[in-house]
């Protein structure tokens, strides 16, 4: 692993707000050479402390203009019911993240989709028909003023 400390703290902010950014631009925000910059980029890709890049898209442009939350409940706390809602939602495109959560439901979605009634086809033919699911609760994204996902 890695050590951390100031310098690859701010490399890694810098690499989460722009994936792109050429090492001697890297190295000139940070205050390196470019060679030990790219060093320590190296070593933090080796050590698994930065795993991928990612391009961050504009969802509009792809036609998603409703984004929702979504508590999802399971009415068996088993293994098998887990894995067979894990699966459904694998398979489910409009899906972009499944979270197993603590608390008073078993999972957290969050779901896009291009408008109100297509997630209304996949609250009604996904999750509506997922065994296990007993209770589903949404939250609709109005607007995100902070959102750092890669």
């Amino acid at each position: 692993m890695s050590k951390k400390d100031q310098i690859n703290d701010q490399i890694l902010r810098e690499l989460t707000r722009d994936g792109r950014i050429s090492n001697l631009e890297l190295a000139d925000r940070v205050g390196l050479s470019a060679s030990a910059c790219l060093r320590r980029v190296q070593e933090l890709e080796r050590s698994g402390v930065i795993i991928g890049y990612r391009a961050v898209l504009d969802r509009q442009a792809q036609g998603v203009g409703f984004v929702t939350y979504i508590g999802v409940g399971l009415s068996e706390h088993t293994k098998a019911a887990q894995l067979a809602f894990e699966q459904a939602m694998q398979a489910a495109r409009e899906v972009v993240e499944c979270h197993n959560i603590t608390g008073t439901i078993e999972y957290l979605l969050r779901v896009e989709c291009a408008d109100l009634p297509s997630y209304k086809r996949f609250h009604t033919e996904v999750l509506g028909t997922s065994p296990h699911v007993s209770a589903i609760t949404s939250y609709v994204v109005m607007g995100s003023p902070k959102d750092q996902r890669g």
